[in-house]
């Protein structure tokens, strides 16, 4: 045994375990099962030509190494992103403990109360400052919030103005520029029309639907958006702000002057710029448009005893629901970020943030104060954290830079400086010692920190906030280490049992990999430094590209889309402008079929396209014939082909090259979704079924953690003819030399956690990548074959076998009134989270133990369904007080003096042997989702508050 090999540490089977699996599905070796699983003119001829494997060890002397190569330069960039203190609480207990990073979206919301207060907390926190009736769980950046604001405007214009074609949106250039590149992006395949210019000047009309104002502005002048929003909604022109979050502090809410939308980023309470990403931004706005919010909304309701309960609210308004028809594409959000900057906002309360806004606002005032003396002109006339300083860019670079400072240079005479939390009066004295040096002239040692009032009065903040209790009691480390604990301790993680969910592939987040996330040479980057300063993080993005390219056969990648929705987007867009290259702006027909994931006709509508359904056969497979008659119906206009592989089903189709090829006989370019590319690392690859683009969830085949919902990282993979097109930044050089516009805020994404898969494939190598994907066909045909004559599977392969994910039908329980619900719920009381439910099909589940989980595991899990199917067996629809339509049990009931149940209370809480040595308790019983939809409440409001309508 080579306990240096990190596979043997990542794949859960041992050889003896895999050999007695193996017996039980009737192979005689893994290379049999994949032969009888994976079509065999889809398989790789040879080896994937990557890097040989590293042992735990090495890679980290490596990754310790090429941090190193960064340069980390005190940061006074700003444009959206700042350095910031990320107490050492919750860097411990949050970002580095497995028990928050490896938790699934809380979708099964009785064993996910802890992260849903956590999130609770952070809408609180987001309502109160931006001064909205509501607040999403996060969104992907401030950039993405943005254009959804743009877009969510667009859809909420009233009768007259759809009517009228109104489709002009104003944007300041004021704006940041990273997101009025994303702007560009969003605006045009939806057919709205963006006009950039003064808002202190520019005349809106009856033409416009909505504007976006930056609150400061991206050179840090405070405007009077006051007066700009009561002009605007005079003229029925609804406004969305980009709002500094810190600086809400010091400021009055946009919510108080009539804002329509407030977004931002929270990057700046506690998280580390880490080159870009990942942070978490917020989307507020008034509770009228809660069905067009995007992304994820926390609500409070009850359970089935009245007692308090927390769960994901609004689901129907969702992608996966609405499909087509949805406004958005988001599917994941920056969950374990905004639990972060929730917990930040938590530990420092109200007088802790103030404080810290006021010892920004006054450095700044100092600063400004001590470069006027050096008779600079400083030219914002109010700020917050940003001064413009007139100077000579060239001659300031050159001092700064030998100093290991980074300033913004927007233009050929003027300097910004961004202050920050972090920011010491030595760090003042080392900035007014460049510009000494540039102006040579000299001026007094600041000693001390000056108040100043750099606020206009009309926009001074006047409103309380974080005023629930929430925000001010746990300020000492004791409580709040307490309190996270206690939070934690209600939510089911991957740290307790195996969490087996089809499509969305939760296989171990190592150690080894999560390590170098909290070391300062990858935090403390800006996105925007120089990129000779981010060598390090440079030659790791680069050999990532290059072996997620060699992996998927591809010619290039773009690490930029930062979760697999913006993935499928910037895919599509790439299309796009490919056939717009070749003057075919016609095409715009996608082809989609029936069973795809809702995010990809979401995507398909987002970026201009007119999707068309096609069938699936009876076997669940794509209908070849319909997809044939579609393609030849639209062939003048054919823009593309969604196709998830191996099929959302479970099952490698064997048609999938004639697919691929009817869809290029007919003019069009195939995107492969991602989701399922767990199955083919090493044995098969988009570019040789055929693909052209395709988009990977990071956060699933490559090992980033879900983090409660969030981050993922979706790069884009593409053929040689689409390599031009991948998608470019204003600030920094990336992407293509025929470049789309701006996926992400960022040059490169969430460059963090790309740390995350490098370190997997690095430490894996072509051997181990192979293996992985072998045993995760292995563990998901051994469950199929232990569960056989339990419950059916529902789609299999030509010889019977499933994929690395298989479907099992519940539906003909439903005779004994039992729902796959209750089966999900009745799991809970196992230790268990359940397996995907009612996707791609109602009624069913969807199972992926990954190659993580070991046989011990996985016969739990299965022994578990086994006593669950005995369960249903004793029900019956004429009697609903049983064991399942009661699950989950909590702590509460089994210890109640009073039990009038018809079954036993070991048989609520024990009922296999195996469980009483590891027991997770529900938190809350059964919760009721229409109850609070009914009556939506998305804040920390008392219990009391909360009465039915």
């Amino acid at each position: 045994m080579d306990t240096t090999a990190f596979a043997l540490r990542h794949i859960g089977p041992n050889q003896d375990e895999q050999k007695a699996m193996l017996n039980t599905i009737g192979a005689t070796s893994i290379e049999q099962l994949v032969s009888e699983t994976i079509p065999a003119g889809i398989r790789l001829k040879k080896d994937l030509d990557l890097e040989p494997a590293m042992s735990e060890q090495e890679y980290l002397s490596h990754i310790y190494k090429l941090s190193q190569l960064n340069k980390v330069f005190k940061s006074y960039i700003g444009l959206g992103y700042h350095p910031s203190n990320l107490p050492a609480v919750i860097q411990r207990n949050i970002l580095e403990n497995p028990g928050w990073y490896t938790a699934y979206t809380p979708y099964q919301a009785e064993i996910a109360q802890g992260r849903l207060e956590a999130l609770l907390n952070f809408q609180t926190m987001v309502i109160d400052l931006t001064g909205m009736e509501i607040a999403n769980a996060s969104l992907l950046d401030e950039s993405t919030a943005a254009a959804e604001a743009m877009s969510l405007l667009f859809a909420v214009r009233d009768r007259a103005q759809k009517k009228a074609g109104v489709n002009k949106f104003f944007v300041s250039d004021l704006v940041l520029p990273q997101t009025i590149a994303l702007l560009e992006t969003r605006a045009n395949p939806i057919g709205i029309e963006l006009e950039i210019g003064n808002e202190a000047e520019y005349n809106l009309s009856e033409d416009y639907f909505g504007a976006l104002l930056q609150y400061p502005g991206k050179n840090g002048q405070i405007t009077d958006i006051k007066s700009f929003i009561e002009k605007a909604n005079s003229q029925n022109i609804k406004v969305a702000v980009a709002a500094d979050i810190l600086s809400l502090v010091k400021l009055e809410a946009p919510g108080k002057f009539g804002a329509d939308v407030v977004v931002g980023t929270t990057q700046r309470f506690g998280i580390p710029m880490g080159y870009g990403g990942p942070h978490a931004a917020y989307f507020a706005t008034n509770e009228a448009y809660k069905r067009d919010v995007p992304g994820r909304i926390i609500g409070v309701t009850r359970d089935t005893d009245g007692n308090r309960a927390l769960r994901m609210a609004l689901q129907t308004r969702e992608q996966h629901i609405k499909r087509d028809k949805a406004t958005s594409n988001i599917c994941t959000a920056q969950v374990l970020l905004a639990v972060m900057a929730g917990m930040y906002a938590v530990y420092h309360g109200p007088k802790g943030l103030e404080f810290i806004a006021n010892k920004v606002q006054n450095t700044t005032a100092t600063l400004a104060s001590a470069l006027e003396k050096l008779g600079l002109e400083q030219v914002n006339s109010h700020f917050f954290d940003t001064l413009q300083i007139k100077a000579d860019p060239v001659k300031v670079k050159y001092e700064a830079e030998k100093k290991e400072v980074n300033f913004y240079y927007p233009d050929n005479n003027t300097v910004t400086i961004a202050i920050n939390e972090t920011t010491t009066i030595s760090d003042l004295n080392e900035i007014i010692s460049i510009f000494e040096a540039v102006t040579e002239t000299t001026t007094e040692e600041i000693v001390s920190i000056s108040e100043a009032d750099t606020v206009p009065d009309h926009l001074k903040r006047q409103s309380e906030f974080l005023t629930f209790d929430i925000f001010n009691t746990y300020h000492s480390e004791t409580e709040l280490m307490r309190y996270i604990k206690k939070l934690e301790r209600k939510d089911l993680a991957l740290n307790h049992s195996m969490i087996s969910l089809g499509s969305c592939t939760m296989k171990l987040n190592a150690a080894s990999e999560m390590l170098p996330l909290s070391w300062p040479s990858w935090g403390n980057m800006h996105p925007f430094a120089p990129k000779e300063q981010a060598a390090g993080y440079q030659l790791m993005l680069n050999t990532l590209e290059n072996q997620l390219t060699e992996i998927t056969g591809f010619a290039a990648t773009s690490l930029q889309p930062n979760s697999g929705a913006q993935g499928e987007f910037a895919g599509l867009m790439v299309i796009k402008a490919y056939h717009e290259s070749r003057g075919d702006h016609h095409r715009n027909i996608c082809l989609i079929p029936s069973s795809a994931h809702g995010t990809n006709p979401a995507s398909a509508v987002m970026a201009g396209m007119k999707v068309v359904v096609t069938k699936a056969s009876e076997d669940g497979n794509i209908d070849v014939d319909d997809l044939r008659e579609k393609a030849e119906l639209h062939k003048d206009n054919l823009s593309a082909l969604m196709v998830t592989y191996p099929s959302t089903h479970g099952v490698y189709e064997s048609a999938i090259k004639e697919i691929t090829q009817i869809i290029h006989d007919n003019g069009g370019q195939v995107y492969m979704d991602g989701a399922n590319m767990n199955a083919q690392v090493g044995l098969t690859n988009p570019g040789n079924i055929g693909a052209d683009v395709c988009h990977l969830n990071l956060h699933k085949t490559f090992a980033i953690p879900h983090g409660g919902g969030g981050p993922g990282v979706g790069p884009i993979c593409v053929a040689e003819q689409l390599v031009p097109f991948l998608p470019g930044n204003p600030i920094i050089k990336t992407g293509g030399h025929q470049a789309i516009s701006a996926i992400s805020a960022s040059p490169f994404g969430s460059s963090l956690a790309c740390i995350i898969s490098y370190g997997y494939i690095t430490m894996l190598g072509a051997k181990g990548l192979k293996e992985a994907t072998e045993v995760a066909i292995l563990n998901a045909n051994y469950i199929k074959e232990r569960l056989e004559g339990y419950y059916p599977t529902l789609y299999t392969g030509e010889n019977g076998r499933a994929a690395h994910e298989m479907i099992i039908d519940c539906r003909d329980f439903k005779s004994k009134g039992i729902e796959v619900t209750d089966i999900a719920k009745r799991l809970m009381d196992y230790g268990f989270h359940a397996p995907t439910v009612s996707f791609p099909v109602a009624g069913t589940m969807m199972i992926e133990p990954t190659e993580s989980e070991s046989k011990a595991e996985m016969d739990r899990f299965c022994d578990a369904m086994i006593s669950i199917r005995q369960e249903i067996d004793l029900a019956s629809k004429d009697e609903p007080n049983n064991v399942l339509k009661n699950a989950p049990h909590t702590l509460e009931m089994l210890t109640s003096d009073e039990w009038l149940l018809p079954y036993s209370r070991e048989a609520a809480a024990f009922p296999l042997e195996f469980i009483r040595d590891n027991k997770f308790w529900p938190s809350v019983r059964r919760v009721d989702d229409a109850y609070g939809d009914r009556n939506l409440i998305c804040s920390c409001a008392p219990i009391e508050d909360f009465v039915e309508a």
